[in-house]
Formats: structure tokens, sequence, C-alpha cells
């Protein structure tokens, strides 16, 4: 077996079983796992997927949100053990892979457009 072949065969053992439907532009609420010391507890992060990159055990998501006033984003890979789910608010309507101009922008020029079905 060469490097490769060994790389590969310990990403995949990694990968979670069950994956989340959710895609650029829905708005997600994000249950992590956080731990403090000797304590643990879920912290649920909700806003804004504006990008999906990577394949495989190394696949990230980045989801943003306006808090007061100061826009938050977080980086999580989608195979990692301390997000417990993700919950999808709203389905987006988008035509972009990834939404940076929505760092540019605030209040109503910020918002997504929604699906409705």
């Amino acid at each position: 077996m060469n490097n490769f072949e060994i790389m590969k065969s310990i990403e995949d053992a990694q990968l979670r079983e069950q994956t989340f439907d959710y895609n650029v532009g829905d708005t997600v609420k994000v249950s992590a796992l956080i731990k403090e010391g000797n304590r643990e507890r879920i912290q649920v992060f909700e806003g804004t997927v504006i990008k999906i990159q990577g394949t495989g055990s190394r696949q990230t998501f980045t989801v943003r949100k306006n808090s007061n006033g100061v826009g938050v984003e977080k980086t999580w890979p989608v195979h990692s053990p301390l997000i417990e789910k993700i919950e999808v608010v709203r389905r987006g309507k988008v035509r972009r892979a990834k939404l940076n101009y929505l760092r540019d922008r605030v209040g109503k020029s910020a918002r997504v457009k929604e699906i409705v079905k």
C-alpha cells in the first residue's frame, strides 16, 4: 500500500454515516457540543450557510450570522463528532456556490430569498 491508500483508508473510517441535508443559502441551526473544563453542553448557532467546500472527511461549511450588529462566521467540519445536529430553518434560493457578497451587506439587503413550495 502506498501513502495515498493509507491516508484514504484512515479518512474513510472517520466519515459520518448519517449526513445532513442542507445547501448554500439555507438558514440553519447548528447544535454543537461545547466542552468547558469537565462539563459539556450543547450550543446552538443559527445563521446562513455561505459556503460549502472540500470533499470527503475534509469537507467544511461556513455559517454567518449578525450578532449585535457584528457579523460572526463559524466554520465546522461536516464529519466532526462535535456536531450534534443541523436543523434547516428555511431553504434559500441562490444562484451561487459561495455567498461572499453577504459579508458586505447589512439589514434587509443581507437576506436570501426563500424557496416557496
